[in-house]
């Protein structure tokens, strides 16, 4: 296939460059509870989180989001043009307001330096949530939330051009709002 792509001028342009974080231990790695069970019986019973990263016109981009694996409903989100702290704990905060305390709700993410924060770990801590993170250097176990990704890459940032970075936030936003009230 490679050959023929090559031979007719093709160039797949579906999946580009990833994102690569930080891969160290900078706080407490919880066990993996999902274990690959992305089946829900019910809402609010199991969540997947991660943040990916754009990169338009020299500058990158960074969404952080939060499904529930019953609907994969996209229950929160937050942009940011720099991947802090604060852009994981206000998506948080945001799915909180949909809630009671003490769910025991599974919230699975990978072993990213957020993901392991004190802070992170308190908020999670204190609504009642038991925290669960994917083996290191596993998407697998992610699969749903490295999938959402791709699906939102696909569909949105490699086959639409964009005038500037504030076109694709707005457009962002939008492809957001399909995802969850209109697919």
């Amino acid at each position: 296939i490679q050959r023929l792509m090559k031979l007719l001028g093709l160039v797949c342009r579906v999946r580009i460059k990833k994102y690569r974080s930080y891969k160290g231990e900078v706080g407490k790695i919880a066990p993996n509870l999902l274990q690959r069970d992305f089946y829900a019986e019910k809402p609010n019973q199991k969540w997947v989180t991660d943040v990916t990263e754009f990169s338009l016109f020299g500058q990158k981009l960074y969404l952080s989001a939060l499904l529930d694996l019953h609907s994969s409903y996209l229950i929160s989100y937050t942009i940011s043009e720099h991947p802090v702290l604060r852009m994981v704990t206000s998506m948080l905060d945001k799915a909180f307001e949909t809630i009671p305390n003490g769910t025991g709700l599974i919230l699975h993410s990978d072993q990213g330096w957020q993901y392991q924060n004190k802070y992170y770990r308190q908020m999670l801590k204190q609504k009642g949530i038991r925290q669960s993170m994917s083996r290191k250097g596993n998407c697998l176990d992610n699969a749903v939330m490295e999938n959402f990704f791709g699906l939102l890459k696909s569909e949105l940032l490699y086959l639409q051009k964009f005038q500037s970075m504030e076109h694709f936030k707005q457009e962002l936003v939008e492809y957001l709002d399909y995802y969850n009230n209109h697919r």
